[in-house]
């Protein structure tokens, strides 16, 4: 299942994937969010929707799993957790099944799966 979601304060349509997708998740505002990463992005020189940073960031918080399937398959066979799924160019959350986005992402293929709580 997906439903529209974009946390941005503003209303606006940008590139936060990064911010809304981890907000969601670890519940906290997206502001919070994005103090957060940007001031550990600026400890490490780098931005912070840098994949590797955010893989760094999750990997060092989260059980990584590597997965296969689509984004809406993976989000249904971890449908009893709370997810963050990556997929080339993007992240999104999962919660119990349902991807929060602000687009349809499930057919798209996923490459990695952090549990964010079980």
């Amino acid at each position: 299942m997906y439903r529209f979601y974009n946390a941005n304060i503003l209303g606006n349509f940008v590139n936060d994937c990064t911010i809304r997708a981890i907000s969601l998740a670890e519940g906290n505002t997206w502001d919070e969010t994005y103090d957060k990463l940007s001031n550990l992005a600026q400890e490490k020189g780098t931005m912070m929707d840098d994949k590797y940073f955010i893989r760094e960031y999750l990997n060092e918080r989260y059980k990584r799993i590597n997965v296969t399937g689509t984004v809406g398959q993976v989000a249904n066979e971890y449908s009893d957790k709370i997810c963050l799924i990556t997929m080339s160019g993007h992240i999104t959350c999962s919660v119990y099944g349902v991807i929060y986005d602000s687009f349809d992402c499930r057919r798209r293929p996923a490459e990695f799966l952090w549990i964010i709580k079980d």
